[in-house]
């Protein structure tokens, strides 16, 4: 079958504008069935029908408080100087939710009353009806209590139940089938091989429908052949409220789905200016809305809240539910192509009392990105990017409170950062240590502009062989900063496992056949390479991979593993975690550096805590390559 070319880029307004118009052109139900269910049921479900009170809660004057029911006008002129004595006939005692004995109109709190001889002495004056609960406070019969389209909470249930209802009319969960397509997709559990894609697709997207208040399933995983996927469609629309079909939406070789929705229905859009998740499919078949989601994570799981959240609730008679917004800096530069809007997820803390927001790497395959966001940030089609420390809006993900205690560290990549986040929210779950990996030289502009609490630096001057002091009065001089020590560690060179080019040390790097992968710019082992370099009279032009850089330690480990490159300079600790070999170069100091008020900041106790436990320094010390004896020291 040959594949159909994109329509066009649509926004993503104008794409879901479309879409419901095809829809509707389609047949597809506006609204799923309304049924009846009772209220334990029925929350997360939507009215279908208004709820009316059929009668008043409460039904009854009742008192409000555990005390003594009396007439009010007996207790005129009662004060602390002259109390007013109630004979035994005059009141009636009562608990909280009695009825209002007849000829009573309020309620004295029973710490209120002092007794005397079996008469009540009261020390104050009150009013009518004080403390009672009269007839319908709550809600009166023939009140709406609740409109057509409001999505239930437990307290709605409560209210309905008081007002008279035992049921309720609401719209039925809408039902969501997720088509797994792909000769490369193997189900969650098969053993890693190359050509080889875990099906976490299908898992997410079903979890995200129930998550939505939908009734989900997840077909077997169909192969890359339009017939099997077109009977997978048909058998699905036949059961289902949406389909999604994961994968495929592109315009590849084994991309069909949007040629099988033209085939089998209506192709409403085939492309959209959002990234990531530009190649979506917007569909019908058989009177059901159908989505082609893209196969890459991120891309499928925005697509879901882009396009089939809007949809499901609409089928619901609702609307989404609008995630909380905020206005947040952005902790450094980020550039942003043209033409379509940009979904970039965002770490978040608040620094200086502003929020502070760090991108996440961008790739539609980085999973882990949507995992740890905080935050989502639009960046719309007509802009390039944001500068540094410009204001933006973004969405938030997670609630305020925990973003207000969440230790925002950026710099230097380090495992004991990645160790110590694991072990604070063991401790605390409300504590998070949020670490964005610029350099340790963007680390240290970040903490002059005010944009993290703490930055992770190794970098050595090459004039005097010093490591982070100097460029500590560079970058911040004249500023009140403390530094310090987190680690010594050691650093060398990743090579292949049972190293096959017999590389010894940096001479070696320049050697013919040697791919090497180095860090990025300002980064400190990127400026250790150059001064081992430098002191060895080597040229980075004769390095093959010089120009090739990776943001992390485990991500240079992770290219050696991979056969893509041959050796580069990182820690023993990313080394180990790959199986891999490592020779070593030097033993340097790795540091924290932050503003000197930061180390009496309540944010970042946690972490001055943990860096004092003798179980932490073990357990960094079995990473492999680090020393921790001078872990948490102040050196500055």
């Amino acid at each position: 079958m040959a594949t159909t070319p994109f329509i066009r880029d649509v926004p993503a307004a104008r794409a879901l504008a479309a879409w419901s118009a095809a829809c509707a052109a389609a047949g597809c139900p506006e609204r799923v069935d309304a049924v009846r269910t009772g209220l334990h049921e029925a929350v997360g479900r939507v009215t279908a029908e208004p709820v009316w009170a059929t009668r008043s809660s409460p039904s009854y004057d009742a008192s409000a408080m555990d005390g003594i029911a009396v007439r009010a006008a007996d207790t005129i002129g009662a004060s602390e100087g002259t109390p007013v004595l109630i004979e035994a006939g005059d009141y009636v005692v009562v608990d909280t939710g009695d009825p209002l004995p007849d000829g009573f109109d309020a309620v004295v709190m029973r710490e209120h009353v002092h007794y005397d001889a079996g008469r009540a002495e009261l020390r104050s004056a009150i009013v009518p009806y004080q403390h009672v609960r009269s007839i319908g406070e709550d809600v009166s019969a023939g009140e709406l209590l609740l409109p057509v389209g409001h999505r239930l909470r437990a307290v709605d249930v409560a209210a309905a139940a008081a007002a008279g209802a035992t049921g309720l009319v609401v719209r039925r969960a809408p039902v969501v089938a997720v088509l797994a397509t792909g000769d490369e997709i193997r189900p969650v559990g098969t053993a890693p091989a190359p050509g080889v894609i875990l099906d976490t697709n299908s898992l997410m997207l079903v979890a995200q429908a129930e998550a939505a208040g939908c009734d989900a399933w997840r077909s077997e995983i169909v192969p890359d052949d339009p017939e099997a996927i077109a009977a997978a469609v048909r058998d699905a629309t036949a059961r289902a409220d949406v389909v999604i079909v994961v994968a495929g939406s592109s315009a590849g070789r084994d991309d069909h789905t949007a040629a099988i929705v033209e085939r089998l229905g209506t192709l409403a859009v085939h492309g959209v200016a959002v990234r990531p998740g530009h190649p979506v499919v917007l569909g019908a078949v058989d009177a059901t809305p159908v989505l082609g989601a893209p196969g890459y994570p991120v891309s499928a799981s925005l697509t879901f809240d882009i396009f089939a959240a809007p949809l499901l609730a609409a089928l619901e008679g609702a609307t989404p539910p609008e995630r909380p917004r905020a206005r947040a800096r952005l902790a450094r530069k980020y550039a942003s192509s043209m033409g379509m809007d940009d979904w970039v997820r965002v770490r978040l803390g608040r620094v200086g009392g502003e929020l502070v927001a760090t991108p996440l790497p961008r790739g539609a395959g980085v999973l882990t990105s949507l995992v740890r966001a905080d935050g989502l940030l639009v960046v719309p089609a007509g802009l390039e990017g944001h500068h540094a420390g410009e204001s933006v809006e973004v969405t938030l993900l997670r609630g305020v409170g925990a973003i207000d205690r969440t230790i925002v560290a950026v710099g230097s990549h380090d495992l004991v950062l990645d160790l110590a986040a694991s072990e604070l929210r063991a401790v605390d779950p409300g504590v998070t240590l949020a670490s964005s990996n610029v350099g340790s030289l963007g680390g240290l502009v970040a903490l002059r502009d005010g944009l993290c609490h703490v930055a992770g630096s190794h970098l050595l001057d090459p004039a005097g062989g010093e490591y982070t002091l100097p460029y500590v009065d560079r970058v911040l001089g004249g500023r009140d900063i403390a530094v310090v020590r987190l680690v010594h560690r050691e650093q060398g060179l990743i090579v292949a496992a049972g190293n096959p080019l017999g590389i010894a040390g940096i001479e070696d790097v320049a050697g013919d056949g040697v791919r090497y992968v180095n860090r990025q710019r300002g980064a400190g082992t990127r400026v250790l390479l150059d001064y081992e370099l430098g002191r060895r009279g080597i040229a980075t032009d004769v390095i093959s991979g010089y120009e090739r850089e990776e943001h992390t330690h485990l991500a240079v480990a992770a290219a050696i593993a991979a056969g893509r490159a041959d050796a580069g300079l990182g820690i023993m600790a990313a080394a180990r975690a790959f199986g891999l070999d490592f020779v070593p170069v030097t033993r340097e100091p790795y540091d924290l550096v932050l503003a000197a008020e930061t180390l009496e900041d309540p944010v970042t106790a946690p972490l001055w805590a943990l860096l004092e436990q003798p179980a932490f320094h073990a357990a960094v010390e079995a990473l492999g390559g680090y020393g921790t004896e001078e872990m948490g020291r102040r050196i500055r």
